[in-house]
């Protein structure tokens, strides 16, 4: 169980690093968690986010499965190849579009407590800025020194430490801190994969 658990790991992490959609994706939930420890949701609104983000996901990682699945059995341009990857990029699009639709929703449902929470969304803008670059800054494919990666994640955790104590929801603040750690590890196996290779 631990061996699959471990290779499932690996899943996550490859699709990070190889895809750009899944960085977007990545720190696109960090800004739908900040904005749920922000503002009091109740539980189907948190429940129907947190649904919609492991949905997108689940999509961008079949969609990443079902490409190398493709390109393994085509090894030249096939138009029925292309189409099939067409179809799958489409299926994120569509989730990620419905997604944004229910964020959008969701936010103008509870816009008498979005205006009411000022004092608190000043925090987490001020916080939660320089964690959505830190962020950035680890799932970036761009080569840099590892200590850049390091202050980044020591500083996203110190961040997310400093959001902790007045979060709305202690379960979008576990998502966050989930949502770091996977980039960390991102940055880790880049780092790795770079090594490798000059070897």
């Amino acid at each position: 169980m631990l061996a699959s658990f471990v290779h499932a790991w690996n899943g996550l992490i490859h699709t990070v690093v190889h895809q750009r959609n899944m960085r977007v994706h990545l720190v696109s939930a960090l800004l739908v968690g900040l904005v749920g420890s922000g503002i009091e949701l109740g539980l189907a609104e948190k429940v129907t986010l947190i649904f919609c983000v492991l949905l997108i996901f689940f999509a961008e990682i079949l969609n990443s499965a079902l490409e190398h699945l493709v390109d393994l059995a085509t090894r030249h341009f096939d138009e029925k190849a292309r189409l099939t990857k067409d179809a799958a990029a489409a299926g994120v699009l569509v989730l990620a579009t419905g997604t944004v639709v229910i964020f959008a929703a969701i936010l103008v449902h509870n816009w008498q407590t979005v205006l009411n929470s000022g004092p608190r969304i000043a925090r987490q803008v001020a916080l939660g800025l320089p964690l959505a670059l830190c962020m950035l800054v680890l799932v970036h494919p761009r080569p840099r020194s590892v200590w850049v990666d390091r202050l980044a994640f020591v500083g996203g955790s110190l961040l997310l430490a400093a959001l902790a104590p007045r979060t709305a929801s202690s379960v979008f603040t576990a998502m966050n801190a989930g949502l770091l750690v996977v980039a960390g590890a991102a940055a880790r196996q880049r780092r790795l994969e770079l090594t490798r290779r000059h070897h």
